[in-house]
């Protein structure tokens, strides 16, 4: 599954706990990131990821055409609910393409453990097919 992880800067320290912890997990999937996150996911574990943009530089909005395209299966989006962003409207965009396409989408530590934990039982297959049926159209 093509799985993309996102941190604002005061949720980058729990993003790297978070994956590291679930390193096993993610390790067989293909990871995109925002520019900083991705930096730091690679530094502080073996994972590959492949990085866009950082957010306010359009990583978002980069994240958010694969999501159009069709070739996003999760977001993992660690928010600072407790800071304005400048790139608000890409955020809410990019969580608006969750929605339309069927994305799960995880704005916190809690649905983020969820759907790792999902992903580990296998419960995310349906999302593998809904990809399959819409690519092959």
């Amino acid at each position: 599954m093509n799985i993309a992880l996102i941190a604002h800067d005061k949720k980058k320290d729990l993003m790297i706990s978070f994956v590291t912890a679930y390193e096993n997990i993610l390790k067989p999937h293909v990871l995109f990131a925002t520019g900083t996150t991705g930096k730091r996911i690679m530094e502080a574990t073996s994972l590959n990821v492949h990085r866009f943009e950082s957010g306010p530089l359009g990583g978002d909005q980069q994240i958010g055409a694969e999501i159009a395209e069709n070739r996003m299966d999760m977001v993992i989006f660690l928010r600072d609910p407790m800071t304005s962003q400048p790139h608000e409207p890409d955020i809410q965009a990019l969580i608006r393409l969750c929605d339309v396409h069927m994305i799960p989408v995880a704005t916190n530590i809690a649905t983020g453990e969820l759907l790792i934990r999902g992903l580990e039982r296998g419960d995310m297959e349906w999302r593998k097919h809904r990809r399959t049926q819409t690519l092959n159209k």
